[in-house]
């Protein structure tokens, strides 16, 4: 240690001693003057453990039960079960919130509540729950504002002719429908005080909603979001969801007035607010949109008053009886145009309301669901009657209506079944409808089922029509599509921005130089269900950014392809296989990246793999990288109809001495893909057989060697030798088999540690039948 070190330590150790000994003096002269009994109860009696330890956890249960501990608890536990049947649902092609509301019911007391009924108790007291009911009904405030962002105004002004007789057919004729059915039931089932015509109206406005949200992220995942397809069925669920919220404040407002003439009141002075929000404080908000649209000038000060906009407009309509969702709902309406000011506001609002408040929400909804209430064969018939009749509304109404505007079959078809789906969105109205005691119980419970339904049926639903109309679009593109003859075409997928470009660059030098035109589609895939559709342009533009520059400078055309995918492996190879593809290119990730962030993350999972995970026979693909790079290229490899090359990245700039690895007769197939490569690289290629002399095939293998490198100048044989790490040196690329990987990665891992830029290859045979 240096001079300077020695002394700054010796100060640091005298200053804690000085004043560690100050404050001792301190607290000795203290305490001298306090009385006995004090003295006494902060120290025990000397040497009486287990009186302290009984006082320690006295203190202890008394905190575990404290209001503030009692709800971080229920935090924490509604947090994992909605994330665990979030991810469950997500794993069966489900919304993650059909998981979500699976997991508040399972909280409740419709299952914790009737198998383990003192812990329920205990988790879940009454008395606490009033804590999750605010919580919940601000984070829904938050969710609406940001539902209110994500309503592109301008996009429903221009699709406006095309999709009001959808989105109005799709909302007023459930409505009747669900009016028609209250009819029925409101003498068994309504609660006496409720005006019947309070009670049909919520029963006609549960039928009628749609998630939006939910059929967005739904539309995403089937690669619909740019169709014609997919405009259409946004426009007409954003059209029926502003006119749905609309109808929902008068019917609240009908409600809570008590009369008529009352309500008129309350429409009033609502229309006036409404118009106010549109007319004078939408064009103010414009002009900040323009001014402030990136986060380089958006302070805190500014994020203060967009939430402030947000408090104020949802006191208003709760003062004038709409409810404060209204009003965050058209306060995110009110939102700048601006979709880059947009995205800004709803990362900051999404992140805490979806994460955090949401499953609340969800939860609070659980626990007045007490499914125990149908308690006869009658009830859980109206609970199916009710769910048909929402059915029969949403998808007839938006299915005929479809027809009337010329749409197809199929689109007609997968329009209605998109707009039958209610999620989050009818929760809210059917949570508003019994916190004003006009949803009855049994009926709210029916009405919670109901949203299972539709939401869980419309990704089968969307499946099953897109499998119903494959086999004739199959045939209709085989007669209108000519075969691409002279094409090579080539796929690059892709994680990281930076891997894009090199990997361009890669099957540039591999392929350009072939007999065959050079076709690239670059794809980049973002996991997970629940990304926000304003984001997915920004997403584009950071991913494709780095690839399309590298395109330019190469001076090649390049396609580029956005995906939302909840499995991404098979969502890669299917594109591979239906649209024809000659070569698959896919990046090994950091598996066996040598970045120095990268290291460290695979260090870290090596050894808590070994250290812990290892005795409970955990998979090694959760924490291994080979392991995680061999189950991942195994989906490809197994399941693609052409050849797959996996890109370890290792600081690729350009392959100018090229190593092949062989280790049978199998990987004699690499030879194929050298002459383009050193065609386009003027580069050298050396040959290692690690293969031994009781290898079958290896005369063959060393003959053919030694009839390219009679050929190629640039080529030659090394000595035959294992793998070592300085064997690596002095070459920039290798070309390596997937069988010989495997075995190397398994054998030799220490040798990989220093191993170049790498091109894993499967042995497939493409439909052209050369490169």
């Amino acid at each position: 240690m240096s001079n300077k070190g020695t002394k700054s330590l010796t100060f640091y150790l005298m200053i804690i001693l000085v004043f560690g000994s100050l404050m001792y003096f301190v607290v000795k002269k203290g305490e001298s003057q306090q009385p006995n009994e004090v003295m006494t109860s902060l120290h025990g009696t000397p040497g009486n453990l287990g009186e302290g330890f009984a006082v320690f956890q006295q203190l202890f249960l008394h905190h575990v039960e404290s209001p503030l501990a009692i709800l971080l608890l229920q935090i924490i536990v509604i947090l994992l079960a909605c994330r665990l049947f979030g991810w469950l649902f997500m794993k069966i092609g489900q919304p993650m919130v059909v998981g979500e509301i699976i997991a508040g019911i399972v909280l409740g007391p419709s299952i914790l509540g009737y198998w383990a009924p003192e812990l329920s108790g205990f988790l879940f007291r009454e008395e606490s729950l009033a804590n999750i009911g605010i919580l919940s009904q601000f984070g829904l405030i938050l969710y609406m504002f940001s539902i209110g962002m994500e309503l592109d105004i301008n996009v429903v002004r221009k699709k406006l002719k095309e999709t009001i007789l959808i989105s109005h057919t799709s909302t007023i004729a459930p409505f009747f429908f669900g009016m028609l059915t209250a009819y029925f039931v409101y003498d068994t089932y309504a609660d006496k005080s409720t005006p019947f015509l309070s009670f049909a109206l919520f029963i006609g406005i549960s039928m009628s909603i749609t998630a939006f949200p939910v059929l967005a992220r739904i539309i995403q995942e089937k690669g619909l979001t740019k169709s014609h397809l997919g405009t259409i069925t946004l426009a007409s669920a954003a059209n029926g969801d502003i006119t749905a919220w609309c109808l929902l404040a008068v019917v609240v407002a009908i409600a809570q007035a008590g009369t008529m003439l009352s309500a008129v009141y309350s429409i009033l002075f609502s229309g006036i607010y409404i118009l106010f929000m549109f007319f004078a404080v939408r064009p103010f908000l414009r002009m900040v949109g323009h001014i402030y649209h990136n986060k380089e000038v958006i302070d805190k000060g500014l994020i203060a008053f967009m939430f402030l906009i947000l408090i104020i407009s949802s006191y208003f309509t709760e003062v004038l009886g709409l409810h404060a969702l209204f009003g965050a709902f058209v306060a995110g309406v009110a939102m700048p145009d601006n979709m880059k000011f947009r995205k800004i506001m709803t990362e900051k609002v999404e992140d805490v309301s979806l994460s955090l408040f949401l499953p609340l929400f969800f939860v609070s909804t659980g626990l007045r669901t007490e499914i125990g209430l149908l308690d006869s064969p009658q009830l859980w018939w109206m609970c199916g009657v009710m769910t048909l009749v929402a059915i029969a509304g949403k998808f007839g109404g938006a299915l005929f209506s479809a027809r009337i505007v010329d749409e197809s079959w199929k689109n007609s078809l997968y329009i209605a079944a998109l707009m039958n789906t209610r999620g989050l969105m009818e929760l809210v109205v059917l949570t508003i409808g019994y916190e004003m005691h006009i949803l009855p119980p049994p009926v709210f419970v029916m009405l919670v089922l109901m949203t299972l339904v539709t939401t869980f049926m419309t990704a089968p639903l969307v499946s099953l029509i897109r499998f119903c109309f494959k086999t004739r679009d199959k045939r209709i593109e085989e007669r209108t599509q000519a075969p691409q003859e002279g094409v090579f075409k080539v796929l690059l997928s892709f994680g990281r921005a930076g891997n894009g470009q090199v990997m361009l660059d890669a099957a540039y030098q591999l392929f350009s130089k072939g007999r065959n035109r050079l076709n690239i589609t670059a794809l980049h895939l973002t996991v997970g269900s629940d990304v926000n559709p304003l984001h997915t342009d920004n997403f584009e533009e950071v991913s494709f950014g780095p690839i399309l520059y590298g395109a330019q400078k190469l001076g090649i055309p390049i396609k580029t392809r956005y995906e939302i995918s909840n499995n991404a492996g098979q969502d890669i190879v299917d594109i591979v296989n239906n649209e024809g593809y000659d070569f698959l290119m896919v990046g090994a990730g950091i598996s066996l990246s040598n970045l120095p962030t990268d290291v460290v993350v695979n260090r870290f999972r090596t050894f808590f793999y070994d250290k812990y995970f290892k005795h409970f026979r955990a998979p090694q693909s959760w924490f291994y990288p080979g392991a995680l790079l061999k189950d991942k290229t195994k989906i490809f490899i197994e399941n693609s109809h052409c050849p797959v090359g996996v890109f370890v990245n290792r600081y690729f700039v350009k392959a100018t001495n090229i190593l092949v690895v062989t280790a049978s007769e199998d990987d004699l197939f690499l030879l194929e893909y050298l002459p383009a490569l050193l065609k386009s690289t003027s580069g050298s290629v050396a040959f290692l057989n690690t293969a031994s002399s009781t290898t079958p095939g290896v005369e063959r293998i060393k003959a053919s060697l030694g009839e390219f490198t009679d050929g190629v100048k640039q080529s030659r044989i090394l000595p035959d030798k294992d793998l070592t790490p300085e064997l690596f040196g002095g070459y920039n690329f290798m070309l390596i088999s997937y069988h010989t990987w495997n075995d190397v990665s398994e054998h030799r891992k220490k040798a990989l540690q220093r191993m170049p830029s790498t091109l894993i290859l499967s042995k497939k045979t493409n439909k052209t039948g050369h490169l």
